[in-house]
């Protein structure tokens, strides 16, 4: 047997192994449907779901606002490209600048009751 033939036979067991793998990696959760949730989910289910909130308060009619961080923002500053058309010239930017590239932080706000069932929902961003 030659290398070519065992090379072939150990790729053809383990591609399919590292397909299923792959493919179970792609698998994403189900979005949550907020709207199906209203008046039957709780704060104490929140919060055992998603974990203490980001920031809450209580309101003077007993109900509670709060915020959980639900996908984070960045920031990303770099120089922009320098071109050189030869060694003797430079062909760029007299003064340093940066480009910024930047997203939102996003949230999700549960509104609950004085009776501590959801009320209200919305997701945005900051």
């Amino acid at each position: 047997m030659n290398s070519a033939t065992t090379t072939f036979r150990v790729a053809a067991r383990f591609c399919p192994a590292l397909l299923v793998l792959f493919l179970a990696s792609c698998a994403t959760t189900p979005k949550i449907d907020w709207n199906s949730r209203v008046s039957n989910y709780t704060y104490d289910q929140a919060v055992t779901e998603l974990g203490p909130p980001d920031k809450s308060a209580k309101l003077t009619d007993g109900s509670t606002v709060a915020e959980w961080l639900t996908r984070r923002g960045y920031a990303i500053h770099y120089p922009p490209p320098v071109i050189y058309a030869d060694p003797w010239h430079y062909y760029g930017s007299i003064y340093p600048s940066y480009y910024d590239t930047c997203s939102p932080n996003y949230y999700l706000r549960l509104i609950f009751g004085p009776d501590d069932r959801l009320r209200s929902w919305k997701k945005f961003s900051k």
